[in-house]
């Protein structure tokens, strides 16, 4: 599998509030570098996971819309919309946030992410 197919692969599943899905997608030695509007955090694999379970006790959906996607060997970069659906109210989808990633995939695996991100 490509990496521009792993990566599409990985936000196309329920691997951002479901963490066993999302440990398919992640390398042990995972780093992901993210610049929020709230500031900068650096996430290791266990931090990921725990994100995750965050997101899975606010959210019942998460859908991810890609807006644009380039590939050159091992990196993969896009921008894309997080839309999700909270436990309050499941019919109704709100965006979450705007995101433009560069992941670098090892060993068919997410291994280092550089994101930024700014709320809706």
């Amino acid at each position: 599998m490509s990496a521009k197919e792993i990566v599409k692969k990985f936000y196309k599943s329920d691997a951002l509030i479901d963490g066993e899905v999302l440990k398919e997608f992640l390398h042990p030695e995972i780093i992901v570098e993210w610049n929020s509007s709230r500031g900068f955090v650096e996430l290791d694999y266990k931090a990921v996971l725990e994100l995750s379970g965050e997101l899975s006790k606010a959210y019942v959906r998460s859908k991810v819309r890609i807006s644009h996607i380039v590939c050159e060997n091992d990196m993969v970069s896009l921008r894309y919309s997080h839309y999700v659906k909270t436990i309050e109210n499941p019919r109704e989808e709100m965006l979450l946030a705007h995101f433009m990633v560069i992941w670098q995939i090892k060993d068919n695996k997410l291994f280092r992410g550089y994101q930024m991100s700014q709320l809706s």
